[in-house]
């Protein structure tokens, strides 16, 4: 005898109140990420309002205790290479938010030149790879960028991916802007 769409759906929904409830009482993980430098300078992108009015709300959501914050002496130096007097503005927002710094490490260095070896960044872009073989070596849930181009983009994730898989490294690493994690009010 065929099972109704009704009978399904209520042991469906059985298995999902059990599970929902079993979730009340655990704690929920916050997930790690690693900000770029293009997610500090468009806080103050006039220029691009939208991107800064989410930006703004990312940071927002961050003081909501649902995320943990990282950055590196990459973003560090990125930020100290910017004119006055928006190096102190960046460096304020950077006080404000008090990130961790991740250090670069040995496997940081390595996985560098892996993904500059293969191609996947442009060789005058060294930082980027950076960006990600730092945010990979400390287990980063995601790194969350603007940078379209040459981080936040299903092709390049897949590439940063396969050559940390080849390498060891089986926690998948998001490659995602601040739209892709900030909350909306309806």
């Amino acid at each position: 005898m065929p099972v109704s769409p009704g009978g399904c759906f209520r042991k469906a929904r059985k298995r999902q109140q059990r599970f929902w409830r079993g979730n009340r009482r655990r704690t929920v993980r916050k997930l790690k990420l690693y900000l770029d430098t293009s997610v500090w300078n468009f806080f103050f992108a006039d220029d691009a309002p939208e991107k800064r009015d989410i930006t703004k709300r990312f940071f927002d959501s961050t003081q909501e205790g649902s995320y943990e914050i990282f950055i590196s002496e990459v973003v560090i130096r990125e930020i100290n290479d910017a004119p006055e007097p928006k190096k102190k503005a960046l460096f304020d927002l950077v006080n404000k938010y008090a990130p961790v710094e991740l250090e670069i490490t040995e496997e940081a260095d390595e996985l560098t030149e892996f993904y500059m070896e293969r191609g996947i960044i442009p060789k005058g872009k060294r930082d980027d790879a950076f960006h990600v073989a730092i945010a990979t070596a400390h287990e980063m849930d995601a790194i969350i960028t603007w940078n379209y181009q040459h981080l936040a983009n299903l092709r390049k994730s897949e590439l940063f991916n396969g050559v940390n898989l080849e390498k060891g490294y089986t926690k998948r690493l998001e490659l995602v802007t601040p739209m892709e994690v900030s909350r909306y009010e309806s």
